[in-house]
């Protein structure tokens, strides 16, 4: 991973919870592209532009993934359900309880802002 900030946006225990979570890679249909990216980085990524606020197309060339590789990804786990369960998981194991804002609820909860579905990929009812 490059830099500081990457190990910061994106803890150990934090892809440790997450890396399992994530649906397999699967390339596009109409073939082409490169190879596949680093998932962590990809992750990273996404962090980055949810808890910023920057817009994809911004995304800083340190972290190494395309704006259109990033986006893709965050919508492919949107649809995949990947924030509704790393809210889960980090609530059964102590990370982000009711109304606590623990870092893995802060990007679950950014994560249904900028789907722009709401509390609908975002922690489930009563748990915020």
């Amino acid at each position: 991973m490059t830099g500081d900030l990457a190990h910061r946006l994106v803890t150990d225990e934090l892809w440790a919870l997450t890396e399992p979570r994530l649906p397999p890679f699967t390339p596009r249909r109409q073939g082409g592209g490169t190879a596949p990216v680093d998932e962590r980085m990809v992750f990273t990524a996404v962090v980055y532009v949810l808890t910023s606020g920057c817009p994809w197309r911004m995304l800083p060339p340190w972290l190494e993934v395309s704006p259109a590789t990033a986006h893709r990804r965050f919508t492919a786990w949107t649809e995949a359900g990947v924030w509704r369960r790393l809210h889960e998981v980090a609530v059964r194991d102590g990370l982000a309880g009711p109304g606590e804002s623990g870092w893995a609820a802060v990007i679950v909860k950014a994560a249904g802002l900028r789907a722009g579905k709401g509390a609908r990929h975002g922690p489930p009812k009563g748990t915020t």
